[in-house]
């Protein structure tokens, strides 16, 4: 799954808003350009950007801010708000911005959309915004009667290969997306779907990962400090941790003490045996074969926390013990004293 930062832009500044609610606007960042290089450093490789005032008056009210973060940040930047026309698309896409996406124009004008991906494919996505399971539009301040599902269809057989969803009631709230909807959406459609709203922590990310969700947009989260945007990165697709070997070292250490107790090596299957069951799986090289410690010896390792280094090529797993780590009996395997 991609993670998605997101910065939105109102009067040139960096804002975010409650429920899409304009009257609750306030500033979050001081400078766009420093706040999308800051997440480029943390690891990501998206950012998606929403022009609050194009939204509301359907003209590129902050272009110049939008290209020069394309131009500098070394992100690829999918981009909302205002675009109503092939001219504007033409105009973000041929200037750097990566995707354009399509609201309020995809509601009204659904041959205006089927243009669009006609000329650009895939880098035109389709943003659905929900009040109670309705379609929204016009920077949130006009709810249709189309349904939700009804829609996504309409964009599907246009050919919209990304939609973003978004449930209304739940964005800024921190309260988490609206799984069952999302859910609803990924069975009913062949797209990738982008969750925004009400993202609040890292188990919010595992869990729309584990729905099979293409990206998550992440806002207040980030700036309000509930999300760490390299953890959530990793979380979102444990394989970037596997990039290097198929096998990385894991360091186990023991929480109350903070103890090294044992290495072992993790494949991506262990890590997520790991994860599913809160108990430590290894894969054994001499025997070729996943091992759960403590099977044989029943002294297993819960786990309370596991953290990627700064490389994301070794992992710390912090347990609670019980007996001996060591198949010699002694509690840490890390016993003999040479300095």
């Amino acid at each position: 799954m991609v993670i998605f930062p997101a910065i939105d832009i109102k009067d040139g500044q960096c804002v975010r808003l409650y429920k899409g609610d304009f009257s609750t606007v306030h500033q979050v960042a001081e400078s766009p350009l420093d706040t999308a290089c800051s997440f480029r450093n943390a690891g990501a490789q998206w950012l998606h950007m929403v022009d609050l005032d194009g939204a509301r008056t359907g003209r590129r009210i902050n272009s110049e801010i939008f290209l020069e973060i394309a131009k500098i940040s070394g992100l690829k930047v999918q981009l909302g708000g205002g675009i109503r026309d092939m001219e504007t698309i033409e105009f973000y896409l041929s200037r750097g911005i990566s995707r354009c996406i399509l609201g309020s124009a995809a509601l009204k004008n659904p041959q205006f959309v089927r243009q669009a991906v006609e000329t650009y494919g895939d880098k035109i996505a389709v943003g659905i915004d929900a009040v109670n399971g309705m379609v929204a539009a016009e920077g949130w301040l006009e709810v249709s009667d189309i349904p939700f599902i009804q829609m996504a269809k309409q964009m599907e057989k246009i050919g919209v290969k990304t939609l973003i969803y978004t449930d209304i009631s739940k964005d800024g709230t921190l309260e988490g997306p609206n799984f069952v909807q999302l859910s609803e959406l990924s069975k009913s459609v062949s797209c990738d779907i982008i969750a925004s709203g009400g993202i609040k922590d890292i188990k919010h990310i595992k869990a729309l990962a584990d729905e099979g969700i293409y990206g998550a947009i992440c806002g207040k989260s980030l700036y309000s400090g509930t999300l760490d945007l390299p953890s959530a990165i990793v979380a979102a697709d444990l394989g970037l941790l596997f990039q290097k070997s198929d096998l990385i070292p894991a360091i186990v250490q023991e929480d109350d003490t903070g103890r090294v107790l044992m290495l072992a090596y993790m494949s991506l299957d262990s890590l997520k045996r790991t994860i599913e069951t809160g108990t430590t799986w290894f894969w054994s090289r001499s025997r070729q074969e996943l091992w759960n410690k403590g099977s044989t010896s029943g002294h297993f390792q819960r786990v309370l926390s596991i953290a990627a280094d700064c490389d994301d090529d070794t992992l710390l797993v912090r347990v609670e013990q019980t007996g001996a780590a060591c198949h010699t009996g002694a509690h840490s395997c890390f016993y003999k004293k040479i300095l």
